[in-house]
This record gives structure tokens, sequence and C-alpha cells, in this order.
């Protein structure tokens, strides 16, 4: 049965966790008269705080474990702020899944190399964890990571186990070091020369701030990847996750109904334009 885009659905929130000094993780659990809807790696929820409004949340969880809902975001606005000081038990209405996914299919027998910067690991994480479920089909599987500043970095102790992984490539930068930092430093794209794939036959997913994705994406073409294999996140001012509102056009398309996942050649000549 598919669920009307415009009822809200009551979860209950199982866990809340401090990812960074902004950002933070929310688990949901069904209520009584909710129903686990399955999801795809790169879908959003609209997730509603009682009596203050909801916002547009990509999923970070695992695809394989939908009946736990998990969210990532930052504390910015009204909505978030509030989210962030719910309590165990407490509710959050839920819509959706909505939107486009990324390439997991596609990617079979594809070398993939995933590119994130900042908070943008988190609408990909659902595909790292698929694809590692499915790694047998693949050859290649590299995740570039890139943030701020060491304390900016998201899922850590993940990270670190997928490290220690022999079938996954995992390299991590920040823009600036500090504390006990030993690792890379500088943008992320200085990790892609290095980073061992076969251009040709790569597929490539990348989220982050749009002027990050877009020098990713040049340098992902400068090593041969094909435009039409490179997909981009575009989660921008979303507000009803159907194309209804109008909110978040994008040139000839609506974000939420035509994306947020897009593949890069079909949105190239909208990127970077203003007013778009």
């Amino acid at each position: 049965m598919i669920r009307d885009p415009m009822l809200t659905h009551l979860f209950s929130l199982e866990r809340i966790r401090k990812e960074t000094y902004d950002t933070f993780t929310v688990e949901l659990k069904p209520g009584h008269s909710s129903s686990v809807t399955p999801f795809a790696p790169g879908q959003f929820n609209m997730l509603y705080v009682l009596g203050i409004g909801e916002v547009p949340i990509s999923i970070s969880g695992d695809p394989a474990e939908p009946e736990t809902l998990v969210h990532t975001t930052r504390a910015v606005g009204t909505v978030t702020k509030a989210m962030q000081k719910l309590r165990r038990g407490e509710a959050v209405g839920v819509r959706g899944p909505f939107g486009t996914q990324w390439p997991i299919k596609e990617s079979e027998r594809h070398d993939v190399v995933i590119v994130a910067g900042g908070i943008g690991l988190a609408p990909l994480r659902p595909a790292v964890y698929q694809i590692l479920s499915q790694r047998n089909a693949r050859d290649k599987f590299v995740l570039l990571y890139g943030a701020r500043t060491p304390e900016d970095l998201l899922y850590w102790k993940e990270i670190e186990r997928w490290r220690h992984r022999s079938d996954f490539e995992v390299d991590v930068t920040v823009d600036r070091a500090s504390g006990a930092w030993r690792g890379n430093v500088g943008v992320v794209t200085t990790l892609i020369p290095k980073a061992t794939f076969n251009p040709p036959s790569t597929i490539a997913m990348v989220c982050g701030p749009e002027i990050m994705m877009r020098f990713t994406v040049a340098d992902l073409q400068k090593r041969g990847v094909p435009t039409e294999n490179i997909y981009i996140s575009m989660e921008r001012n979303m507000k009803c996750g159907f194309g209804f509102c109008g909110h978040c056009q994008f040139g000839p398309f609506f974000v939420c109904r035509d994306g947020p996942v897009f593949r890069y050649d079909r949105v190239k000549a909208l990127i970077g334009k203003e007013e778009i």
C-alpha cells in the first residue's frame, strides 16, 4: 500500500547521539499506529517536531534495518534545535520516504568511488552499508571523506572500523589540523589523485557543499570518470517532499521529486548559476 504523502506518522525517539558540536543523530522507532516503510539509499524523510514544524532530513541508517529510522542533522534552525532537545520516548512525526536514490544497482560490476564533504557523509552512509553488504558484485570500493577540522568528522568510530576492512579503501582529510591529528590535511579533492580505481568503469557518488561538489566532479573528470557516471545530491530548499509547493524548484526540476540524487550531466548547466 502506498502511503499518503501528506499523512504524518508518529514515531518514538529511541536514541539521540551527539556527533559534533552542532550535529546530532536521532534514532526513531514506529509508534503503535505506524508501520515501517522500506527506504532506498539517498532518500529523505520530512520530520515533524510537534508544535514547532517539520524539516527534510536525509536518512542515514542501514536500508537492511528499516524498522529503525536514523537521521543525522545539524542544529541550525528552529525545528532542528527543538529536535536536539527531545527526550527518549517523545514523539516525532515522519512523512516519507521521498526522493530518488543513489545508483546502487547501476554500480554493480563497476568500481565505486564515494566522495563526501562534512555532513554530506550522512546521506551517503546508507549507500556504504548497502554496497558493503553486496561486496562480491563489485571491484574497487573507495570512500574519500573530508571535513573542516578533526572535530567536524562524523561517525569516526565507524570510519575506523571501515578502514580496517580489506575490501574497502577509506581515506580521510581535514582542511585544518588540530589537537593530535596526524592524518591528511587539505580539501577532499586532494585525495582523488591518490585513490586506486579504474576511471572509465567507475561510478561516483558525491555529496557535500555545492562548491565542493563542483570541484570534486571536475577532478573526477580529470581522472577519466565519465560525466554520465557521476551522481550528486542536491539537498536544497525542500519543503513539501513531493513537488507540490514548488519551493525547491531547480531549473526544470523539483529537488524533492526529481532528486535529491541527480546524475550530474542532467544538472551541470544549472549548478553555480545565480538565482537558481
